[in-house]
């Protein structure tokens, strides 16, 4: 992994992750009150399609400035998620038993910190953006889940 990859995952380490769910601490995004609404919008199809589109994005900017590099996603992805996968398990384990929560949020915030580690792999070529923003918080201690109107206008959703 690339040194700014093993920073940001150091920087994600640091932070107590959901420390401050529901605490309306921002203006920035709209604050849920509970996990049950926080599950119900990571779950959705609108909050999945939008993390997907963002992947897509980030692949054809990286794909138009480099294609030797890009060549090399899944490799990069394979060796990512030896160090992402269990890094999320360890860093949510108390949470999801203490709130009993679904799958679905495991697979979000796997997908998210994946990629907030493939942005940094790749900000040689393309600075990070969605994913580094959805990084910052889960350092805040929030847990980002959902968009609130028509992207890119609207507000993000957190926890």
């Amino acid at each position: 992994m690339h040194p700014r990859t093993i920073a940001t995952l150091e920087q994600l380490e640091e932070a107590e992750w959901f420390s401050h769910v529901g605490v309306k601490d921002t203006t920035a995004a709209i604050v849920l009150s509970s996990w049950q609404e926080a599950i119900e919008h990571c779950a959705s199809d609108d909050w999945q399609g939008l993390c997907l589109e963002a992947t897509n994005q980030l692949c054809e900017r990286i794909v138009e400035r480099s294609k030797e590099r890009f060549r090399k996603w899944n490799e990069i992805v394979d060796e990512v998620k030896g160090s992402t996968e269990p890094f999320v398990l360890r860093k949510i384990k108390a949470v999801v038993q203490e709130h009993n929560l679904p799958p679905v949020f495991e697979h979000t915030v796997q997908w998210d910190v994946l990629h907030v580690c493939m942005e940094a792999e790749y900000a040689d070529v393309f600075p990070p953006a969605y994913y580094a923003s959805q990084a910052y918080w889960y350092v805040k201690g929030h847990f980002p889940c959902g968009w609130q109107g028509q992207f890119p206008k609207g507000k993000l959703l957190i926890y």
